[in-house]
C-alpha cells in the first residue's frame, strides 16, 4: 500500500517514517509534505492508499486539506496531539487516528484495518466526513424539530437539555422550554462539538453558561440562569477537564 506522511513538524514526519519502515513494511511511503498545499500535490501525483495526517498545521489545517482534496480514494489516519472535538469527529464518521506521540502497536493495528477494508474502497466515508465539516462551517447554528415544523437556534440560546426518555427538554435563554423527540444522546453527538458538555445521563450542558462548580461525591453544576444541575460520578473528570479548557 501506498502512503502520504503530512505533517508541519519535521520530527513527527521522521519518527513516523521510521516506525512505518520497522513495524509496517507494507506501507509504501511515496511522500512526505510539511503543509497541506504540496500534500494536495503529491496526493493527486501518487494517489495513495493512505494519507497520515496532523490536524493543527499552520495556513491550512487537516481538515482544509481534506475539503480541498479532488481525489478522496484513499483512507484517513489522522496522526494528532489534540484530543479534542475533532477526535469525537473522527470516531463518529469511522475514520481512524493515532494520538501523539505515536504508539507503534497503534499504529500496526490501524495500518491492518485499512489492509483488511482495501478491497473495498470506502470512499463515501471521506466524503461524509468533508461534509460534516461543511457543516460546521455553517456556524453554530441548529434545526429542533417542533410538531410544526423546524426551530431554528443559536446554540448560545441554549442553558441546558434535559432527558425525558426518548425526547429531550431544551431550556432556552429566551426563557422558553422546547421538546423535541430526540434522545439526548442524539442531542450530545450534534452539540458536543458546539461547547456543549454531558454531565449525567440525564443533562447536557453549555459550558459557556457555567458559573460555578461545588464539590460533592459528583458535585453539581451552578449554571447562569440559577439552575443546579447534578453531575455524576462517572462524568465527574471529564467534565473538569471540559473547565480546564475554557
Amino acid at each position: 500500500m501506498t502512503a502520504i506522511i503530512v505533517d508541519d513538524e519535521k520530527h513527527c514526519r521522521d519518527v513516523l517514517g521510521l516506525l512505518l519502515q520497522k513495524h509496517c513494511p507494507i506501507v509504501n511511503l511515496v511522500a512526505s509534505c510539511s503543509e497541506g498545499a504540496s500534500a494536495l500535490e503529491a496526493i493527486e501525483m501518487h494517489r495513495p492508499d493512505i494519507v497520515f495526517l496532523d490536524i493543527e498545521m499552520p495556513e491550512m489545517s487537516g481538515f482544509d486539506m481534506l475539503e480541498a482534496c479532488r481525489f478522496t480514494n484513499f483512507e484517513v489516519i489522522f496522526t494528532t496531539a489534540y484530543n479534542e472535538y475533532a477526535i469525537k469527529a473522527i470516531r463518529h464518521n469511522a475514520l481512524d487516528y493515532i494520538l501523539k506521540p505515536i504508539d507503534k502497536d497503534e499504529l500496526i493495528q490501524a495500518v491492518f484495518r485499512v489492509q483488511k477494508d482495501k478491497p473495498v474502497k470506502e470512499v463515501a466515508r471521506v466524503d461524509n466526513f468533508v461534509e460534516y465539516l461543511t457543516r460546521q462551517k455553517m456556524g453554530d447554528r441548529i434545526a429542533l424539530p417542533t410538531s410544526d415544523g423546524l426551530q431554528i437556534l443559536q446554540s448560545e440560546e441554549i442553558w441546558y437539555c434535559e432527558s425525558e426518555g426518548g425526547y429531550t427538554r431544551f431550556f432556552l435563554t429566551s426563557g422558553k422550554i422546547s421538546l423535541i423527540s430526540k434522545t439526548l444522546k442524539e442531542v450530545e453527538d450534534v452539540l458536543e462539538v458546539k461547547g456543549f458538555c454531558r454531565v449525567h445521563h440525564s443533562y447536557l450542558i453549555n459550558l459557556r453558561y457555567v458559573q460555578k462548580y461545588i464539590r460533592g461525591d459528583g458535585g453539581e453544576v451552578m449554571m447562569a440562569n440559577g439552575k443546579n444541575i447534578p453531575v455524576s460520578r462517572n462524568k465527574k473528570q471529564e467534565f473538569l477537564n471540559f473547565l480546564e479548557k475554557i
